[in-house]
């Protein structure tokens, strides 16, 4: 049975993996804030077939990531996949004269990352083998208004990826990146629920064949590689008057 470690999997495409995954018969690895919700999750999985294991975790908390990390090993034997998922949005609080909301957003969306993913690393390079999976966005290939916080973090978790994957692959752990656009989760607020929206139900389905084939970047849906292609050739001028217009208040 293989086995998978899932952060944020307590609703959004965190839940919809773990129950992708409970089909395939995996052992799957829960982890959120909210550990009532995850139980469930738990059995929604265990009726799908798979083994699930439960764990309340903040990924801010690097000590207790790796306790919980070592916990799952020894709980189902070992592990074949690792995906962080847990992330926050929200605005960078850009007026109010406090740095809180930005530095919790950085904290959460990139030392998040490396508190999930770095206990399992060991692990993997000695079974000379797994998967290592973040989930970044479409928005770390633009700059949105109020969301400097939000957009750095997405692109400094592709870049950690970018930067271990010469290293990680000789040891065969793939580092796959993730970068979904509008998925319809709770995350999604504000005018960007006016854009066409994937189901995470999709969604899990087409990143599980990602993280199979071992995917470095991934975006989804296909539309947004050309989206991106376009932002990356407009004039700094054109986009700043443009992105204003479509998110001209900060989402909350």
């Amino acid at each position: 049975m293989k086995k998978v470690f899932i952060t944020g999997a307590s609703s959004g495409i965190g839940k919809a993996l773990a129950l992708a995954y409970a089909k395939r018969g995996y052992s799957v690895g829960l982890t959120a804030r909210r550990e009532e919700i995850l139980q469930d999750v738990a059995q929604a999985c265990e009726k799908l077939g798979g083994t699930p294991f439960v764990y309340r975790l903040d990924v801010q908390d690097a000590e207790k990531c790796k306790s919980v990390a070592d916990q799952f090993m020894a709980d189902a034997g070992n592990i074949d996949i690792a995906i962080a998922n847990a992330g926050i949005g929200g605005d960078d609080g850009l007026f109010s004269g406090d740095s809180n909301q930005i530095n919790t957003i950085l904290n959460t969306n990139i030392l998040g990352v490396t508190n999930t993913l770095m206990p399992f690393i060991p692990a993997m390079k000695a079974q000379n083998s797994g998967a290592l999976v973040c989930i970044s966005s479409v928005a770390s290939f633009m700059p949105l208004p109020f969301h400097g916080g939000y957009s750095s973090s997405k692109i400094a978790i592709r870049m950690i990826f970018d930067s271990w994957r010469p290293t990680l692959q000789k040891y065969k752990i793939k580092t796959i990146s993730i970068c979904p656009g509008f998925v319809d989760t709770p995350i999604v607020k504000g005018p960007a629920r006016r854009f066409p929206m994937k189901s995470a139900e999709d969604a899990a389905e087409q990143f599980i064949k990602v993280i199979d084939l071992g995917y470095s970047t991934y975006i989804y849906p296909w539309p947004y590689r050309i989206f991106i292609l376009i932002v990356q050739l407009t004039p700094e001028k054109f986009y700043n008057w443009l992105i204003k217009k479509m998110f001209g208040k900060p989402i909350t």
